[in-house]
């Protein structure tokens, strides 16, 4: 049996579509010059909504700024804005495997461990240190550095489900889109590998505090221990480091990560872990074969594949109609999974670069920063009349 799997990681913090998320209620936003709060509002919410059709990249940048900042504003206890403004967990730091010694270092100034993942099929550990009192999460991180130049560290960031929550099951609106794009079956409905096994990680479990690195990191473990061959994320945030590590220790491995680019805009800087060389970022296209226009941009785009114009599981009704970025990394990841049944480095090799033989190339002759070596899947788009019938 061919073996497809999923992370899906409900992101709550700046992408319309993104493989974990929720649909979010709508966002009230203040008055902004130059541009209407009523626009905003429409933006927003659209965004959110996955119906977003049209929008300038300064639009699109604002949306995630302030989808930022109300998840920053409703979860003040537990998270905060990083240098960049990005989301993490307030007071903490994680560590990558950090020697006895450099533990010893910490808890000498005064650091603590808040927990520990081993992170059995990676032959790693990732130690959340709580930061002492009175001192900021940022001097936290520059002082645990001081102490293990060697070592490391990162914050530990939220990105934005069966495997987590202590055993607890949390519906979720789009990661069930996801997972019926790469494995489900129904009348007139069929994923890329209809019937393939699914495993399923929830890094979120309805937590606005949810999709921190520790988590991401221990479902990236899980998937290794289960040897799961494709592993496709619907999940974006800042560059981490430990995030890099363990992508590059998993794809080491022979696992192919497969992951959406994102939905902030052409203008957005890149957005990981999508951006990592190791990783297959995929954007998506219309039914027209046009980019979003929310779509990211860059050298890292590897591949176009539908995102729009269709339709896929959903929780009120038995389809809905999807868009973004989200939507076509899974179409990319059941072809992958299609071919590479069993981790194999050299196996997992070839088979991207046979997808790279079969893209109808788009856009300007050869590779480019908007459809990557071409579309894929063209032809595995769901029908969006799927969720007019499932409605009456």
């Amino acid at each position: 049996m061919q073996r497809a799997r999923l992370i899906s990681i409900c992101l709550l913090l700046g992408v319309a579509a993104s493989a974990f998320g929720q649909i979010l209620p709508p966002v009230q936003v203040p008055t902004l010059p130059g541009l209407p709060t009523d626009q905003i509002d429409r933006t927003v919410n659209d965004t959110v909504n996955g119906t977003l059709r049209t929008a300038d990249p300064q639009q699109l940048r604002e949306v995630r700024r302030l989808r930022i900042r109300e998840l920053l504003r409703t979860n003040r206890a537990g998270l905060e804005a990083d240098p960049r403004g990005a989301p993490m967990v307030r007071s903490e730091v994680v560590a990558l495997s950090p020697s006895p010694a450099a533990l010893e270092s910490a808890r000498a100034e005064g650091f603590t461990v808040g927990r520990t993942r081993t992170l059995d099929g990676l032959d790693a550990t990732i130690v959340v240190l709580q930061a002492p009192t009175g001192i900021s999460t940022r001097r936290a991180l520059q002082r645990l550095r001081q102490l293990d130049p060697g070592g490391v560290y990162d914050f530990n960031h939220v990105k934005i489900h069966e495997h987590g929550c202590a055993g607890a099951n949390v519906p979720n609106a789009h990661g069930t889109a996801v997972a019926s794009l790469l494995v489900g079956h129904a009348e007139h409905f069929s994923g890329v590998v209809a019937g393939a096994e699914l495993y399923s990680a929830d890094v979120y479990c309805g937590l606005g505090t949810g999709g921190a690195v520790d988590a991401v990191a221990d479902a990236f473990a899980w998937m290794s221990r289960e040897r799961v061959p494709v592993i496709n994320i619907s999940l974006v945030g800042p560059a981490n480091g430990l995030l890099e590590q363990l992508v590059r220790l998993v794809t080491t491995r022979g696992h192919i990560v497969v992951a959406a680019v994102g939905n902030d805009g052409p203008g957005a800087p890149p957005l990981y872990p999508a951006a990592y060389p190791a990783v297959i970022a995929v954007t998506a296209v219309d039914s027209h074969r046009r980019v979003l226009i929310e779509a990211c941009r860059g050298n890292h785009v590897d591949f176009a594949a539908p995102g729009a114009d269709m339709a896929a599981a959903g929780l009120d009704a038995e389809f809905a109609v999807v868009r973004g970025t989200s939507f076509a990394a899974p179409i990319a990841a059941g072809l992958l999974a299609r071919q590479l049944t069993e981790i194999d480095h050299a196996r997992a090799d070839a088979v991207v670069a046979a997808l790279i033989s079969q893209a109808i190339d788009l856009g300007p002759k050869g590779p480019d920063k908007v459809y990557g070596n071409g579309l894929i899947g063209d032809s595995l788009r769901p029908s969006p009349d799927l969720a007019k019938i499932s409605a009456r």
